[in-house]
């Protein structure tokens, strides 16, 4: 039971913990800072509103998060059955790093190519996240899965810090002219996941017990025949139904945001190059201070109090980067101060930041809370249906505002998003969900 799990080695925690610091470095630069800005503006490049570009962008993400719906859960129930999550996840890590270092033989104008890389590689490396959540029940009690999950989303952002930081100062800005360089940006992140994750290879145990196939039923059929079986269980699971239900609209926003946030800059805002830079820094020290604090307060104040408290602050966020071009006149008008928009939003990045990371830890280990031992990778699994369905629904969604009302006002879903997330969450009793799990028992 979760609850008796002794705290796994320090050195157990860390190399876990560094799977997120290495996987960031392909989220930031391919998903969020560089090559999402490369393909709307330089590959696409339908200038001057970029709405073709944004949308073929928020259509790769979406088929890429679709597959990860399909595959997850399956995946999941077969590395329970047979114990295999620890070669599950370097397969996919394998393919995150070759098809990512591939997006260097991209000319502009390669729409298709373009395309199916950010496909293959996005869904390798979004099926890994459900692979690397699966192991947090083993590495402690509940009441320790927050700063656990914590430590290992603010290494995330440390790392990605680290290799985005490297990649602006040796690889320059995103133009056409600049292209024979930015286009590194792939293997480089590439390069920095392969290197950075091996820890996690090393010090990361397998636990759990591999069981032999019933003579003539394949590994698909048992997977579906597990899933059956948790499906007809789920109504004991109660909380963990309503968990994820709010984790699928606060994904959703938060998806819209990694993708489309420095996409927002370049166009809504018209920020500088310096500020660009800026705001990646801020937005990166802010997730893992949001993520690391929350972390240990919700070891204090519970889960669910910490997960509704991230998803409040994401409400304030959302506004501040709606509303930037207001608060930059207001402040003019009432203050006297004559700031541009583009600092302006530099603060709506600090909230946002303090939102990114801390929401995503808090319900991840929310989830680990209501998982008994015996059914993470099953369990887990479901938390990547849930989020990559999330980020279908949240890129076809904004793709589409924007292609219709321009990203400046299709925005504000997110604000909605964030609300519904919150509303949905209310009913759940921690007590009760952790109390289910630890009473499980495996039937077959």
């Amino acid at each position: 039971m979760t609850s008796t799990t002794p705290l796994a080695p320090k050195r157990e925690i860390f190399g876990w913990s560094m799977f997120d610091f290495a996987n960031q470095a392909y989220t930031l630069l391919i998903i969020t800072v560089i090559y999402g800005d490369l393909f709307t503006r330089v590959i696409v490049a339908d200038a001057p509103d970029y709405r073709l570009g944004n949308l073929l962008w928020s259509i790769s993400l979406a088929i890429s998060y679709l597959m990860v719906v399909v595959a997850n859960p399956i995946c999941g129930a077969v590395m329970d059955y047979s114990a295999s999550r620890k070669r599950f996840l370097f397969s996919s890590y394998l393919l995150t790093v070759f098809t990512t270092a591939l997006l260097y033989f991209v000319e502009p104008g390669w729409l298709w190519p373009a395309m199916l890389l950010i496909i293959i590689s996005n869904f390798a490396y979004a099926i890994g996240e459900g692979f690397i959540a699966s192991f947090l029940t083993d590495l402690g009690p509940r009441k320790a899965l927050g700063w656990i999950s914590g430590l290992g989303w603010s290494l995330g952002y440390i790392g990605g810090l680290i290799a985005t930081a490297f990649a602006l100062l040796f690889l320059g800005e995103v133009s056409v002219e600049n292209y024979p360089t930015i286009r590194w940006v792939g293997p480089f992140a590439a390069g920095f996941f392969l290197l950075a994750a091996i820890p996690t290879f090393v010090w990361l145990r397998e636990r759990g017990v591999k069981r032999q196939l019933p003579p003539g039923q394949s590994v698909i059929n048992m997977a579906f025949t597990r899933l059956t079986t948790t499906w007809r269980a789920m109504h004991q699971f109660r909380d963990l139904r309503i968990l994820l239900v709010s984790i699928f609209f606060a994904m959703a926003g938060v998806y819209i945001i990694i993708a489309f946030s420095f996409i927002y800059g370049a166009q809504v805002i018209g920020w500088d190059e310096q500020v660009r830079v800026l705001m990646f820094v801020t937005v990166q020290i802010t997730a893992a201070l949001g993520a690391l604090g929350f972390g240990f307060l919700q070891s204090r104040i519970g889960a669910k109090v910490t997960y509704i408290m991230t998803l409040s602050l994401w409400l304030l966020a959302i506004l501040a980067i709606w509303q930037t071009p207001l608060i930059a006149e207001l402040c003019r008008q009432w203050f006297g101060v004559n700031w541009q928009a583009q600092y302006v939003f530099l603060v709506a990045g600090v909230l946002a930041g303090a939102s990114l990371g801390s929401s995503q830890s808090a319900a991840r280990a929310l989830v680990g809370v209501f998982t008994p031992l015996a059914k993470s990778a099953e369990f887990f699994g479901f938390w990547g249906m849930a989020t990559k369905l999330a980020a279908v629904f949240g890129m076809l969604g904004l793709g589409l505002m924007q292609w219709a009302f321009g990203l400046a006002d299709a925005i504000i879903f997110c604000l909605v998003l964030f609300v519904v997330a919150i509303i949905a969450v209310l009913p759940i009793q921690e007590v009760r969900g952790s109390a289910v799990a630890d009473s499980w028992r495996e039937q077959d």
